[in-house]
């Protein structure tokens, strides 16, 4: 189980991650691009590719689930009662990863934080 709070935490140890509202819901930027926002207290939503969603839900049907906007794939719904703090901090990493500006990836490298 993560707590809402230490998702928030986790999304924000990101390099230049910062919290910023979309429509009533807290989202997590890099670069003005959003990579995760908490849904509710149950569930974050992570911006990853398609392939990325597909993989965790795969990994993780009892965690993870695809979210649909229209007819794209948008991102994978985190159940934190259902997940652990490594799953959704290597989450998290992966979508920051696809959203974050090169210089910011090529500095950043193997240095990006985990849970533990």
């Amino acid at each position: 189980m993560v707590p809402v709070e230490q998702a928030r935490r986790l999304a924000l140890t990101l390099p230049e991650s910062v919290e910023q509202d979309h429509h009533g819901r807290p989202s997590f930027r890099v670069g003005g691009k959003i990579f995760a926002t908490i849904w509710d207290l149950e569930h974050m939503n992570v911006m990853l590719d398609a392939a990325g969603i597909r993989t965790a839900v795969q990994a993780q049907p009892a965690v993870c689930e695809e979210v649909w906007w229209g007819k794209r794939l948008a991102s994978v719904r985190v159940n934190l009662s259902r997940t652990d703090a490594d799953l959704l901090a290597g989450l998290l990493a992966d979508a920051w990863e696809g959203k974050a500006p090169r210089r910011l990836q090529s500095s950043a490298g193997s240095a990006l934080p985990t849970a533990g």
